[in-house]
């Protein structure tokens, strides 16, 4: 299997749709300064357009970029290919309401972006995630290491902001999981939550009186709604999934092995088999180099299978 060589190189990143989360995306890669092309594609070729000229007027405060719309056939050679088109979420609707309206979309995208980029990593964050990276997988014909989905990552992030937020902490120096499906079945994982080396329970007894049970899920449930709270308030997420994209794609690029909560295909891990979920992986230039089984305790593995449950069964039922 060819591993991609980017450390120190140029690389040429395509973004499949220029709505909020694909337009933002492209601004959070181009002031990261990780690529040296950025090809922004979309059925509505004026907005794409729009966009790209729009970035690529502040090229003088970056570094060299270049800052492009196109065609699918623009996106060839691409390194990493990132996929947000398709239906938004609407007030009231949930990620896995929109499996149907985006099983045609990306029906007409993967054969596409395949055809011009057979090396390529597929990086997929269009909702419901999860199983759009499923759909991505089956389509590509890519092995399973080179189709990823942005999972959890960023829920993770909610999680470790909320607490810091509650502990008045740096959400850095906070170390857990959401784990599962990045919708409303997901898991906090508790038993794995550490600050400074301490457990959760061990850090709220030596230094916090607010961390029982009905805080957790508090918690939890602000992380699990949070989404729906922005769409709301503003209408869309945009920014912090950029910045969860910009992570991943900055760890595929230099070759980190770090570990994120990306979806991937479980073969066997947590006893779940066929299915994508946000799971915590070493990342790097081959996309998912290693699945991690983290040690959860009996509950949360008893919902972490729930969630894959939930999400197989739309998968059946969607005939995917």
């Amino acid at each position: 299997m060819e591993v991609l060589n980017l450390k120190n190189t140029g690389a040429k990143i395509s973004i499949i749709g220029s709505g909020f989360v694909g337009s933002t995306t492209a601004f959070a890669l181009m002031t990261g300064g990780i690529a040296s092309k950025i090809v922004i594609v979309d059925i509505n070729k004026n907005k794409a357009e729009g966009e790209a000229m729009d970035l690529s007027h502040g090229a003088s405060f970056v570094k060299p970029v270049d800052v492009t719309a196109g065609d699918y056939i623009d996106t060839k050679d691409s390194d990493i290919i990132i996929i947000t088109a398709g239906a938004s979420q609407k007030p009231g609707e949930t990620r896995l309401d929109l499996i149907g309206r985006n099983l045609s979309i990306f029906r007409s995208i993967i054969p596409e972006v395949v055809k011009y980029s057979p090396n390529s990593i597929l990086l997929v964050v269009s909702n419901p995630v999860d199983i759009l990276t499923y759909i991505t997988y089956k389509l590509s014909g890519f092995p399973k290491e080179r189709v990823i989905g942005s999972g959890t990552v960023l829920d993770t992030s909610r999680l470790k902001y909320i607490l810091g937020q509650s502990f008045n902490i740096d959400a850095r120096n906070i170390h857990t999981y959401i784990m599962g499906e990045h919708g409303d079945s997901e898991i906090a994982t508790w038993s794995l939550t550490n600050i400074a080396g301490m457990s959760l329970d061990e850090f709220c007894t030596n230094l916090c009186t607010e961390c029982g049970e009905n805080k957790k899920k508090e918690i939890h449930e602000s992380v699990k709604n949070a989404a729906y709270e922005v769409i709301k308030k503003k209408g869309a997420t945009y920014y912090a999934v950029a910045l969860a994209i910009k992570r991943i794609v900055e760890v595929i690029l230099r070759d980190e092995n770090s570990i994120l909560t990306v979806s991937a295909l479980l073969s066997g891990e947590y006893g779940i088999n066929d299915l994508y979920l946000g799971v915590p992986s070493i990342v790097g230039s081959s996309g998912i180099k290693k699945i991690l089984e983290v040690p959860l305790n009996s509950t949360e593995l008893k919902n972490l299978k729930d969630s894959a449950d939930t999400l197989k069964e739309l998968q059946i039922s969607a005939h995917i």
